[in-house]
């Protein structure tokens, strides 16, 4: 799957992170910790070396991190700087109020993400003007299963008006059922990640994911884009 370009720089949060030791926020920089040594280590273990002020535990956690997050704000927005905009903004937030974190109310990622849905929340509401969604495989992949019989439209079609219509059909869904096409369709998590990530039932996602899908065919078909019904998702993982 060829992959959304993230941000190349970590320098705003390794500098972010010695501010916060030189206001005492966290506790003094400890001797930077080898890679190696914190390759095993959970994401709430490495989140709470980070809140102690170890660097490289945080610059792990973030790579571990940043591209699920960035892949979400990016489809979910349509638009790199503002999904970059949100990888940072989560980042910052997550050194700022990461002791809230419980490891009895989910996982790392699943928190993180929590934060990463209400910035796309406010930049959507900055920005509402819609941009199609970006070029990627994934939506020419989605693109595919939308046509009843792929091999037998020319490539021209499935590369341009109906991977276009995709894009603008997906941008237009209300935003539960496009969460759960992002998640599921273009991020390629499972039922049960999309589930911890939006804090709902597996049997949720799967009924949104469903209705989603049946949103799609239908503004397809009003836009008279060659198509059939989209295929209902089954219990084993997801679409793509």
């Amino acid at each position: 799957m060829k992959k959304a370009s993230s941000p190349n720089s970590l320098e705003p949060f390794r500098f972010l992170l010695r501010i916060h030791n030189e206001s005492s926020a966290v506790q003094v920089l400890k001797q930077p910790a080898s890679m190696d040594n914190l390759e095993h280590r959970s994401d709430a273990e490495l989140l709470r070396l980070a809140l102690a002020g170890e660097e490289s535990a945080f610059l792990l956690l973030y790579e571990r991190l940043k591209g699920g997050v960035f892949r979400y704000a990016f489809y979910m927005t349509n638009s790199k700087p503002a999904a970059e905009e949100v990888i940072q903004e989560v980042f910052i937030a997550l050194l700022e109020s990461g002791k809230r974190y419980r490891e009895t109310q989910g996982n790392v990622a699943a928190f993180v993400f929590g934060m990463a849905r209400n910035f796309v929340r406010r930049v959507e509401r900055r920005e509402s003007a819609y941009q199609p969604l970006p070029a990627d495989e994934t939506v020419e992949k989605l693109s595919r299963r939308l046509a009843s019989e792929p091999e037998i439209l020319p490539e021209q079609m499935i590369r341009g008006e109906l991977v276009e219509s995709v894009r603008a059909a997906i941008a237009s869904l209300p935003e539960h059922y496009r969460q759960v096409v992002v998640l599921c369709d273009l991020c390629e998590l499972s039922y049960a990640e999309a589930a911890s990530r939006l804090e709902c039932a597996v049997g949720t996602v799967r009924s949104r994911l469903n209705r989603g899908h049946a949103l799609l065919s239908q503004k397809l078909k009003t836009a008279g884009t060659p198509q059939t019904e989209f295929p209902i998702t089954g219990t084993e993982g997801c679409l793509i």
